[in-house]
């Protein structure tokens, strides 16, 4: 326990990279708020939101800066991952001016598979047991993370900078790709142009049908179950028609997994190993993605991974990059 308050003789006296990253996520998004003021929304409270974090990293950085140890390099780390909610919803601000592109992610893959798995699967299994394996999958997504950088805070703290670089690094590429890339999911896609027409092989686009409506179509599955409530409750809370493609889920989680292999904790890799792959089931299972934004999914989380990992390669450990 000493060891995670010992002052650090030579602290680092700048941002760290994970902070760089975020800091540069929210200049790029300022720019692209400034130039379309007219068309958004709330453009005053994104402002102040970013202020916030702004005011937020400051204080970290004071904090550190008055008591430099491992403890407060991670607070520094918890607090702009407690961010990635803010950030989430704050990509369906921007990208609901742009013309929606469901209809033509729900037309490849009924030109990939001949129907709509998202629709059929649940269908398909319709079990109680099925579903709330669904649900429990996609609900460990954050305890997936939170789990993981503890692991590395205490077991792998030479490395957990870089783990904290790497992860949310992979979702600032994720978000910047969801502003520009409207797209929704079945959940909203399917309750939107109706299911009678996506069960037909019909996909109207709806232009900016987005831009004031956020009706989603409820999660299918055993409604009485645990965990079904808890996604519902979830979604209930914080879900927007955005960030479909790629699945977010998958990538992240994906990247985690790689990360457990990296450090060579092959317990931990393989605890998490059977909710990797329920949370990948689940994304389709409950609607929330097509399955080519799940395959997306798996294909950016490797990419990234290991783009950033390279990048970091002459990163000293332990250092702050």
């Amino acid at each position: 326990m000493k060891k995670l308050f010992a002052i650090e003789k030579n602290p680092h006296r700048g941002l760290f990279a994970f902070e760089w990253v975020v800091l540069a996520y929210m200049l790029l998004t300022l720019l692209v708020i400034l130039f379309t003021w007219t068309k958004l929304v709330n453009p005053v409270s994104m402002l102040w939101g970013r202020f916030h974090f702004v005011a937020m990293t400051a204080a970290l950085w004071v904090v550190y800066r008055l008591f430099p140890c491992r403890m407060t390099r991670f607070l520094r780390i918890v607090g702009q991952m407690s961010l990635l909610s803010w950030w989430y919803p704050d990509t369906y601000e921007l990208n609901r001016i742009f013309p929606n592109l469901d209809h033509l992610f729900a037309a490849w893959e009924q030109q990939l598979f001949g129907c709509q798995p998202a629709l059929l699967f649940s269908q398909a299994m319709p079990s109680p047991v099925v579903s709330e394996l669904m649900d429990l999958g996609y609900a460990s997504y954050f305890p997936m993370m939170l789990v993981v950088m503890l692991y590395f805070f205490f077991c792998c703290p030479r490395q957990l900078m870089r783990a904290a670089w790497i992860l949310m690094a992979s979702f600032m590429l994720y978000y910047v790709i969801f502003v520009f890339l409207p797209v929704t999911g079945p959940q909203y896609y399917y309750g939107a142009v109706g299911l009678d027409e996506i069960a037909k092989g019909i996909f109207p686009n709806v232009g900016d049908y987005f831009m004031h409506n956020m009706e989603r179509l409820t999660s299918p599955g055993y409604q009485d179950g645990l965990f079904y409530h808890m996604v519902e409750t979830a979604h209930a809370a914080g879900e927007r028609p955005t960030a479909a493609f790629p699945s977010s889920h998958v990538g992240i989680s994906t990247i985690l997994l790689l990360l457990c292999m990296q450090a060579r904790s092959r317990r931990l890799t393989l605890i998490l190993l059977p909710f990797f792959i329920l949370l990948c089931l689940s994304t389709v299972y409950i609607q929330a993605h097509y399955v080519i934004d799940a395959i997306a999914g798996l294909i950016t989380g490797v990419a990234f991974y290991y783009l950033l990992w390279w990048m970091s390669r002459n990163w000293k450990e332990g250092s702050s990059f």
